[in-house]
C-alpha cells in the first residue's frame, strides 16, 4: 500500500481548506450558502412584513379620513368629530378653504392644522410623514390629506396615526433563527451524505489502484453501474492501465529479445577467445580476429538499432527540410554495394519535408531487406500521387516510394508481423541471411514520425513495400 500524501496548495504551501476532505468542504460550502440564503430570506421577510404593516396603517388612516370626508360632503360636520378606533389612536381634522380648523377629534381640538400640504388637482389624496408641530417634538405621524368638495369650495380632511416603529416580534425572530438553523443543518448533512455516496466508487478505484503492481498488471478498477463522471473516470483509468500493461509487455518482450540477440554474438566471441586460449599454438590470429570482428560488427549494429528505437520512442526532435525523394534514394544507392541488380526509376521533383538522416536510414533499411531476399533484382520507383484518398495526412498529395524484389515474397498473414521488433520469418532465421529483426520496425516508425505510412501490398512476385509520405510544395 502506498502512503497517502497531502497535495500542496498554491506556491507549495498547504492551505487550511486543503486539509479538509471533499465531503467536509462541500458540506461547509453548501451549509454556508444555505445559511446566507436563510438570513437573506429572513431579512426580506421581516422587511416585507414591516412594509405590509405600514401599508395597512396608511389604509386605516385613509379609512378614518374617508369617514370624516363623508360627513363633510353630507354637511353634517360638527365642531367636534367622534373619536376613531382606540386601536388606531387616530386623529382627524377638517380644514376649511381659509385654512381654519372647522372640526377635529378630541385630541386635536383647539390646535392648528396638523399639516400644510394639500392634494393638488387632479389628485384627491396625498400621504406624507409629519414630525413635530402639533404632535410634539420628536413625534412623527403618518398624515393623509383628502380633498373634499363642500358648499362649492374645496375642503381638506387630515387624518393621522403614529408611525409604526421597525420592531420585530421575538417569536418571529426565534422561529426564523430556528428554521434557518434546521434547514442549514439538513442541507449540509444531505450534501455530505450525497458526496460520500457519490465518492464511494472513487474509494474503491483508489483501493484497487493501490493493490496493482508490476506483477498484477491485469487487474482493473471497478466501473460503477450508472453513467457519469465517476464512470468516465473508471473507464479512463482502465484504458490507461490497458496501455500501461501493453507497453510493459512490449518492453518486457523487447528486453528479452534484445538480450537474446546480444547474447548470440557475445557467446560466439567468448567461444572463439576460449578456443584460442586453450590451443594458442593451433590458433590463427587473423582468422580469430576476423571472426571476432564480425561478431563485434553485429553487436555494434544491434546497439545502433536499439539506440535509434529509443530515440524514436522518446520522440526526439529532428530538423525538417524540403528533400527530393528521388535524389535521396539515388544518394543511398550510390553509397552501397548491392548484391543484386538495382532497377531505379527516380524522377525528380517529388519533394517531401523531413529529416535527411532518418529518411536515409528508412531507405537503407528497405534496400537492405529487398537486397537480402531478392533472387536477382530489385525495382525502385518514386512517383507523385495527386489524387485525394480521404486521409487527412495527405491532403496536399502523396509522395510514393515502391520497393519490389523478385524473391519468395511474404505471406499475407505475416505482412504485419514483420514490422514487429526482433521478428524474422523462417526463411531469414539464419544469421547469414537475416538481420536482427529491427530494420523494418525502425523504417515504419520513421515513416509514421514523418506523417506517412509503410505497408506491404500485393505483387505478382516477391515482396512489394510501399512508402507514402505527405507531398511538400516547397522546392
Amino acid at each position: 500500500m502506498r502512503p497517502w500524501k497531502a497535495v500542496p496548495g498554491v506556491g507549495g504551501r498547504v492551505g487550511f481548506g486543503d486539509q479538509w476532505s471533499i465531503r467536509s468542504r462541500v458540506a461547509l460550502f453548501t451549509g454556508t450558502a444555505v445559511a446566507l440564503l436563510c438570513v437573506a430570506f429572513s431579512v426580506v421577510l421581516v422587511w416585507a412584513l414591516h412594509q405590509a404593516a405600514g401599508r395597512h396603517l396608511v389604509s386605516e388612516v385613509t379609512a378614518a379620513g374617508e369617514r370624516a370626508a363623508y360627513q363633510v360632503e353630507r354637511a353634517r360636520d360638527g365642531a367636534v368629530l367622534p373619536p376613531e378606533s382606540p386601536a388606531l389612536k387616530g386623529s382627524v381634522q377638517v380644514v376649511g378653504p381659509g385654512g381654519q380648523v372647522r372640526a377635529a377629534t378630541p385630541d386635536m381640538r383647539g390646535k392648528p392644522p396638523m399639516a400644510r400640504f394639500r392634494p393638488e388637482a387632479p389628485q384627491l389624496r396625498t400621504v406624507q410623514e409629519v414630525c413635530g408641530g402639533v404632535f410634539g417634538a420628536g413625534r412623527c405621524r403618518v398624515v393623509v390629506a383628502q380633498r373634499v368638495y363642500h358648499d362649492g369650495q374645496d375642503w381638506t380632511v387630515y387624518s393621522a396615526a403614529p408611525v409604526r416603529t421597525f420592531d420585530v416580534a421575538p417569536g418571529l425572530v426565534a422561529g426564523l433563527a430556528a428554521g434557518s438553523a434546521l434547514v442549514t443543518a439538513a442541507v449540509a448533512y444531505g450534501a455530505r451524505r450525497s458526496v460520500r455516496r457519490a465518492l464511494t466508487p472513487v474509494k474503491a478505484i483508489s483501493a484497487e489502484l493501490d493493490e496493482i503492481n508490476t506483477s498484477e498488471l491485469g487487474r482493473r478498477v471497478p466501473v460503477p453501474a450508472g453513467r457519469g463522471e465517476i464512470y468516465d473516470l473508471a473507464q479512463s483509468v482502465n484504458y490507461t492501465l490497458d496501455r500501461l500493461e501493453e507497453t510493459f509487455e512490449q518492453q518486457r518482450r523487447f528486453t528479452s529479445d534484445a538480450s537474446h540477440e546480444l547474447r548470440s554474438p557475445i557467446t560466439a566471441i567468448r567461444a572463439q577467445v576460449e578456443d584460442a586460449l586453450l590451443a594458442p599454438e593451433e590458433t590463427d590470429v587473423r582468422e580469430i580476429g576476423e571472426a571476432v570482428l564480425r561478431s563485434i560488427d553485429r553487436l555494434q549494429a544491434i546497439a545502433a538499432d536499439l539506440l535509434t528505437l529509443t530515440r524514436l520512442d522518446a520522440g526526439a526532435p529532428c530538423e525538417r527540410e524540403p528533400l527530393d525523394l528521388g535524389r535521396l534514394v539515388a544518394d543511398e544507392l550510390g553509397h552501397r554495394r548491392a548484391v543484386h541488380t538495382m532497377v531505379p526509376r527516380l524522377p525528380p521533383g517529388v519533394t517531401v519535408r523531413g529529416d535527411r538522416i532518418r529518411l536515409g536510414r528508412l531507405i537503407t533499411n528497405l534496400l537492405d531487406n529487398a537486397d537480402r531476399h531478392a533472387a536477382s533484382s530489385v525495382s525502385l520507383e518514386v512517383r507523385r500521387d495527386e489524387s485525394p484518398d480521404g486521409d487527412p495526412r495527405f491532403l496536399s498529395g502523396t509522395a510514393v516510394l515502391e520497393v519490389l524484389d523478385d524473391g519468395t515474397g511474404i505471406p499475407g498473414d505475416q505482412r504485419e508481423r514483420v514490422f514487429q521488433r526482433f521478428t524474422r520469418l523462417d526463411t531469414a532465421r539464419s544469421r547469414g541471411a537475416g538481420g536482427a529483426g529491427l530494420g523494418l520496425p525502425i523504417a515504419r516508425q520513421i515513416a509514421e514520425s514523418h506523417g506517412g505510412t509503410l505497408t506491404i501490398i500485393d505483387s505478382p512476385q516477391g515482396a512489394r513495400f510501399l512508402l507514402r509520405l505527405p507531398l511538400s510544395r516547397e522546392p
